[in-house]
């Protein structure tokens, strides 16, 4: 029989909890030491949350480096290294740890200013972030999510509060005061905290917003911000990374360029366009509120009708499939239900499950991905939108236990050239 079998049939579960979490703390710092803690001099903001945490470092990065400070980042999408970038094609938004420590001796022999990351629940259950000094900790929103992993939302919420509390000591922290979670995560926070919101005790105050399909602007802090990044959950995700270089000390001016400097970030409302007549979206959108968020504002650009393309992915959290089936059918004229990455699950029953919370005949199945997209892009019009939601910036996919090669991006523009 398997040890490890039998030390759980043996060991009370409390008894084995605390096995593991001193193994994973034990690691931890056994890793570091070994490579000589590499992370100790580095001033490190790091942004957590449900939704919005790669567009915020993203945000957070361009602004740095745009005020003259060098910088790190290691986000779902985007890898960075004094100004030398690259895609994340790990799939991973925290690294394992040695590759993180890694990451923390290459930021360090760059002689960076600032590392601006991600952090994950897991990776703070997991304790992976034990000894990365931080200058910053910044929460974006916390929606359901992860509950595969963490069974509950009070679970949840507790594994991100960690980034904010004395088991990380950030200096300071950042908080969305709009959010639903907001006073569980002010109570639990140290450091010195600023707030961010449309709240009217608000420290960072979001007010007189105009949205467009070209951006938005909106007044913050006695300043006027412009993103090139359409929706008003990036107007949100820009005034975290506003807070952050307030807290820094830049000057209005150079908060104001940074924000404006972010372009596009891979995967995120990534604009596909081949010169069609209608408008295609790729994002990363995979849980019910980031399907709300992007499709809310696919509905703001649209002339025309709004068409997602979305499945749901195995080997997650199956409860939120009924309520992304409930709110694209909702928020969209026309749903073309389709695999995303299976993993090690039946596709049938994944979209079964998904189609369980669609009440509406607005919605078309069509398990092959491919095929999915090509049948939107044939439906639609001149002024239509069309999102392909799940995927974003990936390269490959998990089908059946299997990674294919696959990039939205690339399919989309291939099937658009075909029309």
């Amino acid at each position: 029989m398997n040890p490890k079998r039998v030390v759980r049939k043996v060991l009370p579960k409390s008894a084995i909890r605390a096995a593991e979490e001193s193994y994973r703390k034990g690691r931890v710092y056994a890793l570091q030491a070994k490579a000589g803690f590499p992370a100790k001099g580095l001033r490190v903001i790091a942004v957590t949350g449900t939704n919005g945490k790669t567009t915020t470092t993203n945000y957070i990065n361009a602004m740095l480096k745009s005020a003259g400070y060098r910088t790190a980042l290691f986000s779902t999408a985007v890898i960075e290294l004094d100004g030398k970038s690259e895609l994340n094609r790990t799939h991973r938004t925290v690294p394992l740890t040695a590759e993180l420590i890694r990451f923390y001796q290459k930021a360090h022999d760059a002689e960076v200013d600032f590392v601006v990351m991600e952090v994950t629940s897991q990776a703070l259950h997991q304790h992976k972030m034990l000894g990365m000094p931080l200058e910053i900790a910044v929460m974006t929103n916390l929606t359901q999510d992860h509950l595969d992993y963490h069974k509950t939302m009070e679970a949840y919420a507790e594994a991100k509060s960690r980034l904010f509390t004395k088991y990380m000591n950030p200096k300071h922290v950042v908080l969305n005061a709009d959010d639903d979670w907001f006073d569980y995560f002010m109570k639990r926070s140290v450091g010195e905290i600023t707030t961010y919101g449309q709240s009217g005790d608000s420290d960072g105050l979001i007010s007189t917003i105009r949205l467009a399909a070209t951006g938005s602007d909106w007044d913050f802090c006695e300043m006027r911000l412009h993103t090139n990044l359409p929706g008003i959950f990036n107007v949100y995700n820009a005034s975290a990374a506003a807070c952050v270089g307030d807290i820094l000390g830049l000057s209005a001016a150079q908060i104001e360029q940074g924000i404006a400097a972010l372009t596009a970030v891979p995967g995120r409302m990534e604009v596909i366009d081949a010169g069609q007549k209608f408008g295609v979206l790729v994002d990363y959108a995979h849980t019910p509120d980031a399907l709300e968020n992007v499709l809310t504002a696919a509905r703001q650009i649209a002339k025309g009708k709004v068409r997602v393309v979305f499945g749901a992915t195995g080997d997650r959290d199956a409860s939120k499939r009924p309520i992304m089936g409930e709110v694209t059918a909702r928020l969209a004229d026309m749903v073309y239900l389709t695999d995303d990455e299976t993993y090690h699950e039946d596709g049938d029953r994944i979209r079964k499950e998904v189609r369980s919370g669609i009440k509406t005949d607005n919605f078309v199945e069509i398990a092959d991905r491919r095929e999915a997209i090509a049948q939107a892009f044939k439906d639609a019009r001149a002024g239509d939108v069309v999102v392909l939601a799940g995927i974003g910036h990936q390269d490959s996919r998990n089908m059946g236990g299997k990674s294919i090669t696959w990039d939205e991006r690339d399919v989309a523009r291939e099937l658009l050239a075909k029309k």
